[in-house]
């Protein structure tokens, strides 16, 4: 580097080149900002300075090998605002940190003396003689650096403001040449350098953000009735052909609800009843039995070799598992009598169970944490580092808004330091800023409102939310049904509804989620105006035909296929909305570099809808003057498209997945 003439900063305060607002920062820099390798990570600042002289900034990033690297910033419009950015990408995971260096741009204020001067004829041998020394100055440092190429063209760029018979003409082509601007912006004078303070980026794997998901019960795998009308359960050894039938899908990730032991008291029947019969397995959730705790396996599922055949028989799919985590326990877990502490004792010296009134769940006690905070935290570790040792990659956490933020910060915090490739998804439909605090402290994904989200104005605000700012903290995951909610969009069963929220979620968020039933239309609901299915295999054994049609597997595969081939879809900081008159039309890009693929689905399952997509060529940085390529990925299609476009979408066909190329 070249010497600089001044490092000035004032710890906590500005330096010599105030450098404010930097962003993406999480919580004043206390929680790392989020992306994974390869992802296109933008940063900002204000950069300014007193007086006329030219400023610029650069970021510098810093691997956890130490390694840093420079990335120049450059300036935006308006100008006026000071705004600066730079896109980084990061190549490896790990724990890096960012920060923001200002600088007095030296060069740049002479080419605007030089721009202004030399056509008048003013002060023509000064400004020579400062281009001479910053181009001198530029040429040794590439020198210094081993540079040849560079420092030669520097040199003879410096030739020409010395010889007498350069006109200003001459001069200014010189320096105003695109390799002279390459070359003095690396290896110019950076003086008044004033960086701000480390900031951290945390890169993982690329599973934390592009996904997807399919959920089932091994217990209905295989469930059978004996010749009395009884119900036995499926097993691991049973689902080996569901683990196949998620893989021929596309899917990533396999993810199963508790398949611990489950208590008897209180265990709940068909429908979430109390009078639950012998042959009723009661839910999985309510964790807990004289056969075992959270580590245990239930004797219906088979044992550990088992388990471990599961887990073998995904790796080799290319499947990962993902385990529910359930802090919670029946009445008759180990815990309640070998830790009595922490749980709450009510006045009438009962154990409260767990309530969200008018609901009661009398076979699930909720932990307390305020009353062995240490035992707690400990157990909760040695939990999951022993399914992580069986081979788990993947937590979907149950309710963790029902569990105290700081306990999340130390625990995860615990795993990474020890398991940074195992990755945890929020099961938290709750308050907005408990959702972006629980993925600011260490949650990789989420589950989202995209349940709820049904008309075009919905959608579009929801997801210009989840693109914006929150890309630092929050990553979706757009599951379109779970064993608890049955949307009230897919009740009438309409097979259109269903690919259409398929396709929104499979396009609009880099993960998403699928619970078995859902590619053979289950939609009938408990009761009118209820979101909840009428026999929920929550309660009961759903041994499924998988086969039968109609089916939606082949569209999920479809999508699940784009999705792999397209890394726009796999990304979420970059979408833009196109203009459609129709309000039950909505078109949205997405990109990556090159990679363009733009959406244009009905929202209405029921009818045809007919309208215009007026395509923003100058947000996708397409040249007006040609047409583009537009190649439907669903159905093989091929179509030119301009800024104007009449699309005609209906139930058998309610979308358009579009490679844009121009």
């Amino acid at each position: 580097m070249i010497p600089h003439k001044r490092l000035n900063r004032t710890p906590g305060g500005f330096g010599r080149i105030p450098v404010t607002g930097v962003t993406p920062v999480i919580e004043g820099g206390t929680y790392p900002v989020k992306a994974v390798v390869h992802e296109r990570l933008r940063i900002t600042a204000n950069v300014f300075r007193e007086g006329h002289d030219a400023v610029a900034a650069s970021v510098i990033l810093t691997a956890p090998s130490g390694k840093q690297r420079r990335v120049d910033m450059h300036q935006i419009e308006p100008k006026g605002l000071d705004i600066w950015e730079a896109h980084v990408r990061m190549a490896e995971p790990g724990d890096w940190t960012f920060r923001v260096e200002g600088w007095s741009d030296v060069w740049g204020t002479w080419v605007h003396h030089a721009e202004m001067k030399l056509p008048i004829g003013m002060d023509v041998p000064l400004v020579r003689m400062e281009g001479v020394d910053l181009l001198g100055r530029a040429a040794a440092h590439a020198e210094q650096l081993g540079v040849a190429g560079a420092a030669s063209l520097l040199r003879g760029a410096l030739e020409t403001l010395n010889s007498e018979e350069s006109s200003s003409e001459e001069i200014l082509e010189v320096v105003l040449s695109r390799p002279i601007i390459r070359a003095m912006a690396r290896f110019g004078p950076r003086e008044l350098l004033s960086p701000t303070q480390e900031f951290p980026i945390r890169v993982e794997r690329r599973r934390a953000l592009y996904s997807s998901w399919y959920e089932f019960f091994p217990r209905s795998q295989g469930a059978w009735r004996d010749d009395d009308g009884n119900w036995h359960s499926g097993t691991f050894d049973a689902s080996h052909e569901r683990l196949e039938a998620a893989a021929a899908m596309g899917f990533h990730v396999v993810y199963l609800p508790p398949i611990h032991p489950i208590g008897s008291a209180f265990k709940k029947g068909k429908n979430n009843t109390l009078d639950a019969h012998d042959d009723d397995p009661g839910s999985p959730w309510a964790i807990g039995s004289p056969a075992g705790g959270h580590d245990a396996i239930h004797p219906d599922l088979g044992d550990f070799d088992a388990f471990d055949r599961f887990v073998a028989k995904a790796k080799e799919l290319g499947l990962e598992i993902a385990l529910d985590f359930a802090l919670q326990a029946s009445p008759d877990h180990p815990w309640v009598t070998e830790h009595p502490e922490w749980f709450t004792t009510r006045l009438d010296g009962t154990i409260a169970y767990a309530e969200n009134p008018p609901k009661k769940y009398q076979d699930i006690y909720p932990i307390n944490f305020d009353n062995d905070p240490v035992g707690i935290y400990h157990e909760a570790l040695r939990l999951l580092r022993f399914w992580i040792d069986k081979g788990v990659t993947f937590f979907r956490v149950d309710n963790p808004h029902t569990k105290p933020v700081d306990f999340w910060d130390w625990l995860l915090k615990e795993v990474h330091e020890t398991n940074p490739e195992v990755l945890f998804l929020a099961e938290a439909f709750t308050r907005p800023q408990m959702m972006a605090t629980l993925g600011k402290v260490g949650f990789q994904q989420s589950y989202t409102y995209f349940t709820w989200r049904n008309t075009k104005w919905e959608l579009t605000e929801y997801l210009q939310d989840l693109s914006g700012h929150m890309a630092d903290y929050y990553r979706p995951n757009f599951f379109v049904n779970t064993p608890d909610i049955n949307p009230y969009f897919l009740q009438s069963g309409n097979q259109a509804a269903f690919a259409i929220r398929a396709i929104l979620a499979a396009t609009m968020s880099p993960s998403w989620g699928v619970y078995s039933g859902f590619e053979l239309f289950e939609h009938e609901a408990l009761a009118p105006g209820r979101e909840e299915y009428l026999d929920s295999e929550k309660y009961e054994y759903r041994p499924r035909d998988y086969r039968a049609e109609p089916n939606l597997h082949v569209l999920i595969g479809q999508l699940n296929t784009i999705r792999e081939t397209h890394p726009a879809l796999q990304q979420l900081r970059d979408v833009v909305f196109h203009h459609v008159p129709h309000d039950e039309i909505i078109a949205f890009s997405k990109q990556d570099g090159d990679d363009v693929v733009l959406t244009v689905c009905s929202l209405s399952p029921d009818h045809d809808v007919v309208s215009e997509v007026y395509l923003d060529f100058g947000a996708l940085g397409l040249d007006r003057n040609r047409p583009v390529v537009a190649h439907d990925e669903l159905t093989g299609q091929t179509f030119q498209w301009g800024e104007r476009n009449y699309v005609k979408l209906y139930p058998a066909q309610p979308a358009h997945i579009l490679r844009i190329t121009q």
